[in-house]
């Protein structure tokens, strides 16, 4: 290396002198470091630790989104059945002239039944194909039976069948009928018993309609939790008061000219 001249007018020349060499720019650049072989793996590490993380969070919300939209179609199922239930019960009709075709039948078990004579309104599911003006149909006064039945999965289907009241049961009807929830575990039927003033499973007086009932159901969930709590998520009851009586056969049909005993006038049907 040399050394800069002593005097001051010569040091000034030589320092010109460097700054216009070609190598004087090349020594005054800093020195470029590489990334080593450690640092690299540093960072792979810390990647794959970010992408992880990234990956169990997308998986818990998947998961979670599932459970909400199993547990939103279980609900849905639930208020679909329990609907379709009361706005039969609340439309319920029984004469005591003719108990063959207006008895109330209430069976539990292995194979739960709940079958009576309603006049359904015209948002009862099927009410287009008993109630057509256009075609001359009017069936609104039909018989509605719930059943549990097995369906082709070995699963129990809650299923609803509906004829006319003075009809036999077509056999579209018998054969397909109409599935309001798939996967039941069970499904009860309780009536009041003014006798008792307690709930019976049985009504064995099919001649007349208990003031109140009394319908529970469980539907399967999707897992093997078989725990009570899971139970008690999926389990749904509801009361019903049935807003009507059976007509007793003196209203329907009257005696002595169409007058009750007393001399009282006929209610309007």
């Amino acid at each position: 290396m040399k050394l800069p001249p002593t005097n001051a007018p010569n040091a000034q020349r030589w320092l010109a002198d460097e700054k216009k060499s070609p190598s004087a720019g090349r020594r005054r650049l800093p020195l470029r470091r590489a990334f080593t072989l450690i640092e690299i793996m540093v960072s792979i590490v810390i990647f794959s630790i970010v992408v992880a993380a990234i990956c169990s969070t997308l998986i818990l919300v998947i998961r979670a989104t599932e459970v909400g939209r199993v547990a939103s179609e279980r609900a849905q199922r639930q208020r679909v059945v329990m609907s379709t239930i009361e706005n039969s019960l609340m439309c319920i009709q029984s004469f005591q002239v003719s108990p063959q075709y207006y008895s109330f039948i209430v069976q539990n078990g292995d194979q739960p039944v709940l079958s009576f004579a309603a006049r359904l309104p015209a948002v009862f599911p099927r009410n287009g194909k008993f109630f057509n003006p256009d075609f001359g149909r009017d069936f609104r006064l039909r018989r509605v039976t719930f059943t549990l039945e097995p369906g082709p999965d070995r699963q129990n289907n809650l299923v609803l069948r509906q004829k006319p009241i003075l009809m036999d049961m077509d056999p579209g009807e018998q054969s397909e009928p109409l599935i309001l929830a798939q996967n039941v575990k069970s499904f009860a039927i309780e009536c009041w018993d003014t006798n008792q003033f307690d709930w019976v499973t049985e009504w064995d007086n099919t001649n007349s309609i208990p003031p109140m009932v009394l319908v529970q159901l469980v539907l399967n969930g999707d897992n093997n939790d078989n725990s009570s709590e899971a139970d008690s998520q999926r389990t749904i009851t509801r009361a019903f008061s049935l807003p009507s009586t059976m007509m007793p056969t003196v209203v329907q049909m009257g005696i002595g000219g169409g007058r009750p005993p007393g001399g009282l006038s006929l209610p309007v049907p």
